[in-house]
């Protein structure tokens, strides 16, 4: 299924009927995903939680549905989201399989993006009909997510004749599809990890450098370039390289990262990886000269010290130490 499909384009056959939800997890998805099947016309029906945080996010985005366990969740729903960390998954739905929880027919939707449905198989064997629908967004608890929805990709797996389903589902929560096969959902995830989560880090550890040096307002100063830089980057890819690394400016990275050490110690070994990869790929892709990648690669391959020579780490033509 094509993820340009739109709601309206979904043949009425294909459409899930409408569906008491269950939620087991009231973390940041759960309630989000469930009050997005609310406005498709599902009915949330049972939430479980056990944080006070958990409790008062089920209390915002799902009022008046009721706080119950995780039993009484599955006893309830004939949808239910299980949206707990990923490590607690397999054990979760272990147990809920053993216990007689789990009602054949029902539908059994994980969020995680690492699994695909083969974690849901206990499950299976019980009769339940296994989706694993992975929103490809980062949630806030709040009622913004569910705004967010609208256009976001979910990463798909499911068996073949629940794939309609599982994708209607997904267009009818605002979002759009994307199929991943089983093997390929490690994988999948490592990808959104390494853009998404590292992205905040590398974000994160910039406004601190950024107030270091003076700068009052980092945000205001960062937003406009990195908003530039990732628009440039999802439209051209490698192409998209600048800065120092790409230009081979082995002076400049140098002095940069002798800063960093004097400033901020802990982020050295992050730039150090961050500009060999980048220093690869920009020679991969033409970017880089072989000619300027020599030094440029001796000083971060001798991790930019700081000596009294003039090789590698030491300031570059004009430059000051």
């Amino acid at each position: 299924m094509n993820a340009s499909v739109s709601r309206e384009a979904l043949d009425a056959r294909d459409r899930p009927a409408r569906l008491t939800v269950g939620v087991v997890g009231a973390g940041r998805v759960g309630p989000a995903l469930a009050a997005s099947l609310q406005l498709a016309g599902h009915r949330p029906v049972a939430v479980s939680g056990v944080s006070d945080a958990s409790v008062r996010r089920a209390a915002a985005l799902l009022p008046d549905v009721p706080l119950v366990t995780p039993a009484e969740v599955l006893a309830r729903a004939e949808l239910v989201l299980l949206t707990v960390p990923d490590d607690t998954l397999p054990g979760l739905v272990e147990g809920l399989a053993e216990t007689g929880a789990v009602r054949p027919g029902q539908l059994l939707v994980h969020t995680s993006g690492r699994y695909g449905t083969q974690v849901l198989d206990p499950a299976l064997r019980a009769g339940a009909l296994p989706l694993a629908l992975h929103p490809a967004m980062t949630f806030t608890g709040s009622s913004v997510d569910v705004q967010r929805l609208a256009g976001c990709s979910f990463g798909v797996t499911a068996p073949e004749e629940l794939r309609l389903a599982a994708e209607a589902l997904v267009i009818e929560m605002g979002g759009e599809p994307e199929w991943i096969a089983e093997e390929s959902r490690p994988l999948y995830h490592a990808a959104l990890a390494l853009g998404s989560n590292h992205l905040v880090t590398l974000v994160a550890q910039s406004m601190d450098l950024l107030r270091q040096a003076g700068v009052g307002a980092p945000d205001r100063m960062l937003g406009p370039l990195l908003g530039a830089a990732l628009d440039n980057a999802l439209r051209s890819g490698d192409a998209a390289l600048t800065g120092p690394v790409a230009r081979g400016d082995a002076g400049t990275v140098s002095a940069h990262i002798r800063e960093l050490r004097a400033h901020a110690p802990q982020t050295v070994a992050g730039y150090l990886a961050m500009a060999r990869a980048t220093a690869d790929r920009a020679l991969d892709h033409g970017l880089l000269k072989p000619e300027s990648a020599e030094a440029l690669l001796g000083v971060l391959s001798d991790g930019g010290a700081a000596n009294g020579t003039n090789g590698p780490g030491a300031p570059g033509p004009g430059e000051k130490r």
